[in-house]
């Protein structure tokens, strides 16, 4: 279900938060399935538990999990974790630009450099 990278620069509960992110777009996690508790998971990816408590406090600030008292946390409305997500592209890319526009690229080259990349994207699938 997860796995982590002890080699990534990214704190372990940063690491779990997004992998499951990742099983809620992708339909792995359904809306209001339950997740595993924080003492199972933390036995299985042998980690603290505390880790997997900030995982889940950070997953449920972001509106992408609920808590309900002692039952434990369920997946949030999936429709609305498909907005969230976009909404999280959508601010990556505004800092993309932002960068691009930085280095003195053009609106012109940008959209080259995109479209390269969507086309090798069609060559490799």
């Amino acid at each position: 279900m997860i796995s982590l990278d002890y080699n990534d620069k990214r704190p372990l509960y940063e690491q779990i938060s997004e992998r499951l992110k990742e099983l809620m777009a992708a339909g792995g996690l359904a809306e209001n399935s339950q997740l595993p508790s924080v003492r199972s998971l933390a036995v299985d990816l042998s980690i603290n538990p505390n880790t997997i408590q900030r995982a889940y406090a950070e997953l449920e600030r972001q509106g992408y999990i609920y808590s309900i008292q002692g039952k434990g946390n369920f997946v949030a409305d999936t429709n609305r974790l498909h907005c969230l997500r976009i909404d999280e592209l959508r601010e990556k890319l505004a800092s993309i630009l932002q960068e691009a526009y930085r280095l003195g690229l053009s609106d012109d080259e940008i959209l080259k450099l995109i479209t390269r990349l969507i086309e090798k994207r069609g060559v490799e699938s």
